[in-house]
């Protein structure tokens, strides 16, 4: 729990500036606003012990980003794809927090100059298949971009999609050229902006047919933007999607699109099939604790 101490201090900014940006976009009376300024103490309070209580009964997540060089040395390298252009070390930098104390991590690699896809986006070291993703990130100029690549492959949208117009299928939240999400939940520019994504891997087949898709349901900054959406394939910029048989698992990845955005607070949580096993055969309990065998 204490290494997300920050994130109680970010949903309540978080939700100041969502009640900020619901009164201007649709000129709200000063007054509405200061009424749904009175219910934060009770959102905080039942937000605060569903997410103690979750970390402590999930204590199996892994922390992927903490702030610190060490850990991005550690648990990230490289993406070495067709147009890779950079070099080991990691030349995304480790800088000053620009809203709260501490630091995040920023792209803005010099080998991928005005969104040379691929040039210089960095993965896990360790492969994932189901899962629960925590990213925190921040925009910083006005039309920024990056992506968060589920499995390598899969993209969900960063960008500035505060004031920023665009293809509805390329905005902040969407499943790259595949879906928009549901509600535009995205903040301005230089504030904080959490995801939360719940991940369903495709299977293949031996032949390498599809057997089942993948689905993804996201949260961006506590607001449900897509609800068990099956992808159609993969997420390229130049041709409709389509899935292609890989590996059962693969790293996270995070995308270098020449735009300066940070990222902090990075975790993960595997999805696992609950395992069960039956320990006696069935049977009924009358009120006296007897116990009679179903045939």
């Amino acid at each position: 729990v204490a290494k997300h101490a920050g994130e109680p201090t970010l949903v309540i900014g978080q939700f100041l500036d969502q009640l900020e940006g619901m009164a201007a976009r649709l000129d709200a009376p000063a007054d509405i606003l200061a009424s749904l300024a009175k219910a934060i103490p009770y959102l905080l309070g039942a937000y605060l012990l569903a997410k103690i209580l979750e970390l402590l009964v999930a204590g199996d997540f892994d922390l992927l980003f903490d702030g610190t060089r060490e850990m991005l040395d550690a648990k990230w390298t490289y993406w070495a794809g067709p147009r890779f252009a950079s070099s080991l070390p990691i030349k995304w930098r480790i800088v000053e927090d620009p809203v709260d104390k501490g630091t995040a991590l920023m792209t803005f690699d010099p080998a991928a100059p005005k969104g040379r896809y691929g040039a210089a986006d960095i993965v896990t070291k360790k492969a994932y298949r189901d899962f629960r993703l925590h990213v925190e990130f921040c925009v910083m100029n006005e039309g920024g971009n990056s992506g968060v690549y589920l499995m390598n492959t899969y993209e969900l949208q960063i960008l500035d999609s505060y004031d920023n117009k665009t293809y509805f299928d390329g905005q902040a939240g969407a499943i790259y050229k595949q879906t928009p999400p549901q509600v535009n939940a995205t903040l301005a520019p230089g504030k904080w902006n959490v995801y939360d994504i719940i991940w369903t891997a495709p299977r293949f087949q031996e032949d390498g047919s599809l057997k089942s898709p993948a689905y993804i349901t996201a949260i961006h900054n506590g607001v449900l933007i897509l609800n068990h959406f099956q992808l159609k394939g993969d997420t390229p910029f130049h041709r409709p999607p389509q899935y292609n048989k890989h590996a059962d698992k693969l790293p996270i990845r995070l995308q270098d699109h020449g735009n300066p955005v940070k990222f902090r607070n990075i975790w993960i949580r595997e999805i696992k099939d609950a395992e069960g096993k039956q320990t006696k055969a069935p049977f009924l309990r009358d009120n006296k604790g007897v116990e009679t065998p179903i045939k």
